[in-house]
C-alpha cells in the first residue's frame, strides 16, 4: 500500500495503541504521528521500544496531555496534512472511575472534544476515527448482543464518558461536517498489557501461587463473562474500515468467543502448566458499576468481508507464552 498518508493516533504509548502503531507501520507506508501522555497505563514509550518501531523516520511521537487544547506550537508540528485521526486516547481503568469520576469525564470528554476542535481545522482530514467501547450500552443480559445504533445505557462513569464523547463526536459530524466514524470494542487483550487487567493479572497471580478471585453472580455459582479479542485483531479491523468503512457508520468489533471470567482464568492455567486456586466473589452487589456481561453485534462488519487474522485461543496460547518469556516478564510487574 503506497500512497503517502499521513495518520495520526492518540494513545498510541497505550496498550490497544501500541498494537495499532505496529499495525500501521507494519501494513502501510504512512507516516504516523503519535500523541500521548505517558500516564501509568502506557509505561513510557517502553511498548513501543519494544515492538522495535520506536525510531524509524516515519514515527513521531509527542507528550501533550489532550485535556488541554492542542497548542500553537503543537499545531505547527503536528502540520495541517493530516489524512486521519484515530482517536484512542481515554482512561479506561473502571475501578478507578468509580473512585475518581472527575478524572474520567474530565479526560475521556475534553480529549475528544480538543481532538474535534483540532480536526475541523484539517482541510485533508478523510476520517476522524473515535474509538469506543462495548461498556456504553450497558449489560448485555441473557444472549443480547447490541447492534451500532441502539440506545446507550453506561453504568458507571468511565463508560458514561465515553458514551458522552461519542454523542459529541455525532454532534460534530452534523454541524461541522467533521467525517466520523465510531467504533466500539470488546474485551482486548495481548502482549504488554497493563498487569491490572483480567489476562496479565491472572497470569501473574498463577505464576506465584497466588489465589485468583472470579467476577460472579450473587450466587457465586456462575461467573461473569466477556467477549475477548486481541489488540492485534482490533489494529486489523481498524484499518480494514479506513479502507472499507462509510463515513458518518458506526462498526461493532466483536470478539470471535464469549468466555466465562472462570473459563478464561482455567485457560491461561492450563497454557501455563499449572493449577488453578481461585474462589468465586459478589463484586457486582457491593459495586454496581462492574457489570457482568456485555455484548456487541459484530455482524455489520463481518458482512462488509473482515475476517479475524487470529482465533481467540491461538491468541491467548501466544500471549500467554510470550509474556511468561524471561526478557518479557517485566510487563508483570509495571
Amino acid at each position: 500500500m503506497t500512497d503517502n498518508k499521513k495518520i495520526l493516533i492518540t494513545g498510541g504509548c497505550g496498550f490497544i495503541g501500541h498494537h495499532f502503531v505496529e499495525h500501521i507501520f507494519l501494513n502501510t507506508d504512512w507516516n504516523i504521528i503519535i500523541i500521548d501522555k505517558l500516564s501509568y497505563a502506557s509505561n513510557g514509550f517502553e511498548r513501543l521500544r519494544d515492538t522495535g518501531c520506536l525510531n524509524d523516520d516515519r514515527i513521531k511521537v509527542f507528550t501533550n496531555d489532550l485535556i488541554n487544547p492542542i497548542s500553537e506550537g503543537l499545531k505547527k508540528e503536528l502540520g495541517n496534512d493530516i489524512n486521519y485521526i484515530v482517536h484512542m486516547a481515554a482512561e479506561t481503568h473502571v475501578d478507578n472511575s468509580i473512585s475518581n469520576p472527575k478524572l474520567f469525564l474530565d479526560n475521556n470528554i475534553n480529549s475528544t472534544y480538543h481532538m474535534l476542535e483540532y480536526a475541523r481545522e484539517l482541510k485533508n482530514l478523510e476520517i476522524f476515527f473515535y474509538f469506543s467501547t462495548d461498556e456504553v450500552f450497558g449489560p448485555a443480559l441473557g444472549d443480547k448482543l447490541y447492534k451500532e445504533w441502539e440506545r446507550h445505557k453506561p453504568t458507571n462513569p468511565y463508560s458514561a464518558s465515553k458514551s458522552a464523547a461519542e454523542q459529541i463526536c455525532i454532534s460534530y459530524e452534523n454541524t461541522y461536517k467533521i467525517p466520523l466514524m465510531i467504533v466500539n470494542v470488546m474485551n482486548a487483550f495481548g502482549e504488554r498489557q497493563h498487569v491490572e487487567k483480567f489476562i496479565p493479572l491472572c497470569i501473574k497471580k498463577i505464576l506465584n501461587d497466588e489465589k485468583i478471585f472470579i467476577h460472579s453472580y450473587p450466587d457465586k455459582k456462575k461467573s461473569g463473562t466477556r467477549f475477548y479479542i486481541h489488540g492485534r485483531n482490533i489494529a486489523s479491523a481498524v484499518l480494514f474500515l479506513i479502507n472499507n468503512g462509510e463515513i458518518g457508520e458506526k462498526y461493532n468489533i466483536s470478539g470471535e468467543k464469549e468466555v466465562s471470567n472462570l473459563e478464561m482464568a482455567k485457560l491461561v492455567a492450563k497454557f501455563m502448566g499449572k493449577e488453578l486456586n481461585y474462589e468465586m466473589v459478589d463484586f457486582h452487589s457491593d459495586r454496581p458499576g462492574h457489570d457482568l456481561r456485555y455484548g456487541l453485534d459484530g455482524s455489520k462488519l463481518f458482512n462488509m468481508g473482515f475476517k479475524l487474522p487470529l482465533n481467540f485461543e491461538e491468541s491467548l496460547e501466544k500471549t500467554v507464552k510470550w509474556t511468561l518469556l524471561d526478557e518479557n516478564k517485566k510487563w508483570l510487574d509495571y
